[in-house]
């Protein structure tokens, strides 16, 4: 071995310290850079060459500079970042409704109930007063005005999330089409499997940009020899090295509000993600504003169909002479219970009550709704024959198909009782509520114009207030149609199920919180930049790099003194 191999083995010793110095003050540099790994030059001793009998090194070379990075780790990480921002978007959505249902509040639907019902048993104390009984109506005003609001804000809120997960589609388009984009670059920074060097800056890249598409959607991460990855969301590809698929916006409706699903675009599979904010939107979307939307339905059409059943039976201070029903059916010659009305009849009677106003009078008369099914059902047209053979009542059908009662006299009135069918309730005849759900109930238009006619009697007109006792009562009665559980039961059970799931949900995102700081603590351990461990790199390879200067002035001695010879 000459002086100029050693002076050439002294060289490869400066160029590879020189580069490791240059790697230490890259991680200095980016030790608060978020989404850093830390970089590691890799040292191996040089080939040997052999002189005579002996086998003498060259020095040292680069391997390669390589990232510090745990890949299962990295997985594991973005499927929490996944679970975290499910849970968040979750626990999000709680925190608003329960903000907007106002539980516990002095305006919340709970206290309106509660005022509506006290309202009717003021007119046990006072039941010749008009007042009193207007008050009845305008605290059922006010009730249903709740529900309504209530019904929009959660329909507003749902709109909101849905816009949410249209939009998304470009985003993860977006991210899908940078991380194929990065795993052309990085397979041709690094050349394939030829450089054992990690194409640093752009992987750095290409993990942010995947922890970003695993807070849309869960995802699985496979990296190949070529340095690219595939990117899996459930069984469907999204990336394949140098390839991307599309995601697109596929809208439906139901029951009338727009609804965004996202597919694959090249093979309309549906995309949904078992966690990641896409799955957070989706589960509030349907599950959490629409399953309370669902319930909210069911215990305004349970609060207006069961109490104007029992409603309907009664009478007021004053009769009618003219009434028109609110909901109409679809074919007049249909059954009644299939003719498409939101509240469906049964098989029963009630009763009409005609009144003479100057004798006083009344006449009544009984109507049987043959609902059974055993011969032919009663239709809307069969009523009207049946309501219109009563003396001093006319009734038909009217071109909107709907039936349409009128007394046939000015002194006449009439009035009815004793309805054990639900037709006068499911027509809307004679009844408090209107509507048919909770965004639409409301109060009748005819006993909002005249409260006097709030059906408080059983025994006739203005007689007694046996009607309106069963009607305060209502709130506890059992209601056969929900397996006997009352009213407040639906609504209690209604409000509980959203403070128990809020409470659940508040409880699952402080433990994926907790779980994702654990696995960047981590992270952090493996690929974080220490300062201190950098400094004493630092120190190592500047040493190392003063001896090998030194072992070069050595040799160039040698060299001048063998020259001066």
């Amino acid at each position: 071995m000459s002086l100029f191999s050693s002076i050439r083995l002294a060289a490869n010793a400066l160029a590879a310290n020189e580069i490791a110095l240059q790697v230490v003050g890259q991680n200095i540099a980016n030790a608060n850079t978020p989404g850093y790994l830390r970089e590691e030059v890799i040292l191996t001793p040089a080939p040997t060459q052999r002189m005579g009998n002996l086998l003498l090194g060259l020095g040292v070379e680069v391997e390669a500079i390589v990232q510090k990075v745990d890949y299962f780790l990295e997985e594991r990480l973005r499927g929490a970042v996944s679970d975290r921002v499910d849970a968040e978007t979750r626990e999000n959505t709680y925190l608003q409704f329960e903000g907007l249902i106002g539980e516990l509040s002095d305006t919340d639907l709970s206290t309106s109930l509660n005022n509506f019902f006290t309202s009717i048993v003021e007119i046990l104390n006072q039941p010749e007063s008009v007042s009193v009984r207007n008050l009845a109506v305008l605290q059922g005003v006010s009730l249903t005005t709740d529900i309504n609001r209530l019904a929009a804000q959660a329909t507003e809120m749902r709109t909101d999330l849905n816009d949410r997960v249209i939009d998304m589609a470009d985003d993860i388009n977006r991210l899908t089409e940078e991380v194929r984009m990065l795993n052309i670059r990085i397979a041709k920074t690094e050349g394939g499997d030829v450089s054992q060097s990690d194409a640093v800056g752009l992987r750095d890249q290409r993990l942010k940009a995947l922890e970003e598409l695993a807070e849309l959607i869960e995802i699985r991460v496979e990296e190949q020899v070529s340095g690219g990855v595939v990117v899996y969301s459930g069984s469907d590809f999204l990336v394949f090295e140098g390839v991307s698929r599309e995601v697109e916006v596929v809208l439906d409706s139901e029951e009338g509000l727009p609804i965004g699903e996202i597919h694959m675009a090249n093979t309309d599979s549906n995309l949904n993600p078992a966690s990641g904010e896409l799955a957070g939107l989706l589960t509030s979307r349907d599950q959490i504003l629409g399953g309370f939307l669902n319930q909210l339905d069911v215990f305004a059409r349970t609060l207006g169909f069961e109490f104007n059943k029992i409603y309907s039976g009664g009478q007021g201070l004053n009769g009618f002479q003219e009434l028109i029903s609110e909901f109409a059916v679809d074919d007049t010659e249909a059954a009644l219970n299939s003719a498409g009305l939101d509240f469906t009849p049964a098989n029963g009677s009630f009763q009409v009550m005609v009144r003479s106003r100057k004798t006083g009078q009344t006449q009544t008369s009984d109507v049987f709704v043959d609902l059974n099914g055993t011969d032919k059902e009663m239709t809307l047209s069969d009523l009207a024959d049946a309501l219109d053979a009563i003396d001093g009542v006319s009734a038909s059908t009217t071109a909107e198909r709907k039936l349409s009662i009128a007394s046939e006299s000015s002194d006449l009135e009439f009035a009815f009782g004793g309805d054990t069918s639900g037709v006068l309730a499911a027509l809307g005849i004679n009844t408090f509520f209107s509507g048919s759900s909770a965004r639409d109930l409301g109060v009748s238009d005819v006993l909002r114009s005249d409260p006097a006619r709030f059906a408080a009697s059983r025994g006739g007109t203005g007689t007694d207030t046996e009607n309106a006792i069963e009607l305060a009562a209502f709130l506890d009665r059992s209601i056969e149609a929900q397996n006997g559980a009352s009213l407040a039961v639906l609504y209690d059970r209604m409000m509980g199920e959203v403070a128990q799931s809020a409470s659940i949900s508040r409880a699952a995102a402080e433990g994926a919180r907790t779980f994702e700081v654990t696995l960047r603590g981590q992270k952090l351990a493996t690929s974080g930049v220490s300062l201190d461990d950098e400094a004493v790199r630092l120190i190592s390879y500047q040493r190392c790099y003063q001896a090998a200067a030194r072992y070069i002035a050595t040799l160039n001695d040698l060299m001048e003194m063998m020259v001066s010879l």
